[in-house]
């Protein structure tokens, strides 16, 4: 199952969201490898003068990423957007986003994200000014409107595809709603059927039943997940694999989950170095506790060490130990289903006048 972004056939229809603060080139990475068709940056500012931070230098940062490669921009300002796009074209990007969706005080303030959508006509001077700029794929990310009062995500889709935007994602909340409540999906089932573009349904996905039904419900092309991916990034082949034969793969094993974790705290101190790697990795660590609530008791010893080294062996201990208690299950399973198969054989082998004795044998 897939869907098309201008050249890009898009393989799978579950991508990752972009999330500021988690969805680093080390997340993006391992989420595609678990199926994610796409997963695009941490959102860049458009302004230029910016990108001197650390941060900034690590968001345009696509070393070993899988192609297409998504950069999503933020600004306000069509000159300087159009200008962000061509460097970004230029350092990898393959498909340019436009964020037009965050609902955080410090973007909305600064009329970008999603208090664009209360301006129309800039949303089409926007898009255009990036369409005309660069020779890749321009898609953008919305919500449903500024407020319940405000629902424009139709009028917005339908500008975004005469600009010449080969996709949209929709966030199914207001900007006044930022995470709150329940997303809706009425809105973006309207907005498929007006589409002329392929519509992908964001909020709230958390799991592959819920894929399967929002994408029934909406008639999207695909789904976007954010924050039902945090501590699982095999989310992904879930959803895959219920959307293609409506069956979910048995859970991971506990020593498969252990060496996804502790390889993905590696990959957060090569690419962020000892101190901010540790830092993030709190973050995801914690993340992976919640999936496994028989984990959540690591936290504390999780959370406490300063080095990376000190953070890998904490690791490695709690989670190994959980393996094992795993492993140590499955083999007493084993243990005693093959005793079980041997005493069935030796009774059924008996004659009926010898198996009181045989079977006080086995026992």
């Amino acid at each position: 199952m897939s869907f098309q972004i201008g050249p890009w056939r898009i393989p799978a229809l579950a991508v990752l969201a972009p999330m500021a603060g988690v969805t680093d080139r080390p997340f993006r990475i391992l989420c595609r490898r678990f199926g994610a068709g796409l997963a695009a940056s941490e959102m860049i500012t458009a302004d230029q003068r910016l990108w001197h931070t650390t941060k900034s230098r690590q968001r345009m940062n696509h070393e070993g990423e899988p192609e297409p490669r998504v950069v999503q921009l933020a600004g306000n300002d069509p000159a300087q957007l159009a200008d962000a796009a061509r460097v970004n074209v230029d350092l990898g990007a393959q498909i340019i986003d436009i964020n037009m969706g965050c609902p955080a005080k410090k973007v909305y303030g600064k009329l970008c994200g999603s208090a664009l959508l209360g301006d129309p006509l800039l949303v089409g001077r926007l898009l255009s000014a990036v369409v005309a700029a660069v020779n890749v794929p321009v898609t953008v990310k919305i919500r449903t409107g500024i407020d319940r009062l405000h629902i424009n995500a139709v009028e917005i889709s339908r500008i975004a595809a005469e600009a010449g935007v080969r996709a949209i994602a929709v966030h199914g909340r207001t900007r006044a709603d930022f995470y709150e409540g329940e997303a809706e999906y009425e809105t973006i089932r309207e907005v498929c059927a007006a589409a002329a573009i392929p519509v992908i349904a964001n909020g709230d996905i958390d799991n592959a039943e819920k894929a399967a039904a929002v994408l029934e419900s909406t008639h999207a092309s695909g789904v976007m997940i954010g924050r039902g991916a945090h501590g699982s990034p095999w989310i992904f082949r879930d959803v895959n694999a219920f959307l293609e034969n409506g069956k979910i793969p048995p859970p991971l094993l506990r020593a498969e989950v252990r060496d996804i974790i502790l390889e993905h705290i590696t990959a957060l101190y090569a690419f962020h170095g000892e101190t901010n790697g540790v830092r993030i990795a709190r973050k995801h660590l914690g993340w992976y506790c919640q999936q496994h609530t028989d984990t959540e008791n690591f936290r504390p010893q999780l959370m406490a060490p300063e080095s990376s080294s000190a953070q890998f062996a904490a690791v490695a201990a709690r989670f190994g130990a959980w393996a094992n208690n795993e492993n140590n299950r499955m083999g007493r399973e084993q243990w005693n289903a093959c005793n079980e198969s041997e005493e069935h054989q030796i009774v059924a082998s008996t004659p009926p006048h010898d198996r009181g004795r045989n079977r006080s044998a086995v026992a």
